[in-house]
């Protein structure tokens, strides 16, 4: 069972916002698929697809983004996976908007749900697939109110571009791993 793990944050007033890509991600697979999120057996919520045969959980922590290894662990526990079967799908302050990078393990980078998951796990290996935020009029400062920020018009129409790609970089993962999603996604221009 693979697990694709998008990050966010659960009230209403973080829709569409560009802290909750990871959200946005998992929910365009799951209306791909025809599937809706219910209750997991944690706190998080859970959608199952099955891409060419292989079972996949869509899960979306309900633990707010600081706390998501709570979520994770609680989802590979129940779901019996190990660390190689997760992808997790975050925004990234550090990529421009519009691109995104697939790793198959490294450091937090900054984003703090990550940050959490590797403290949970205690452990860096496990895949990540980030998504670019950063943009060129990005406020100085605090950038806490720039990633709970909605996205304007314009970054919406780059966000939806790079959400197709990156569901396919998803979904090649479930079907052939990260070392072959890295090598055709990474290369990728958006």
């Amino acid at each position: 069972m693979k697990l694709i793990i998008g990050l966010g944050n659960p009230e209403s007033r973080y829709q569409n916002t560009r802290h909750n890509i990871g959200f946005d991600l998992v929910d365009q697979l799951a209306a791909l698929h025809g599937v809706n999120f219910t209750s997991g057996k944690g706190k998080y919520l859970a959608a199952r697809i099955n891409h060419r045969g292989k079972p996949v959980m869509l899960i979306k922590p309900t633990t707010y983004m600081n706390l998501s290894g709570h979520a994770v662990v609680a989802a590979m526990n129940f779901h019996k996976a190990l660390k190689s079967d997760i992808l997790v799908a975050c925004d990234d302050l550090n990529l421009p908007s519009g691109t995104m990078r697939l790793r198959a393990k490294g450091s937090a980078g900054g984003q703090n749900g990550l940050k959490h998951i590797i403290l949970s796990l205690g452990s860096e290996e496990f895949a990540r697939l980030r998504i670019g935020i950063r943009t060129t009029d990005m406020p100085p400062g605090s950038f806490s109110s720039f990633v709970l920020g909605k996205f304007s018009a314009d970054e919406r129409t780059v966000m939806d571009r790079v959400l197709e790609t990156a569901r396919d970089a998803a979904l090649d993962f479930v079907q052939s791993g990260i070392e072959h999603a890295m090598n055709h996604y990474n290369k990728a221009t958006l």
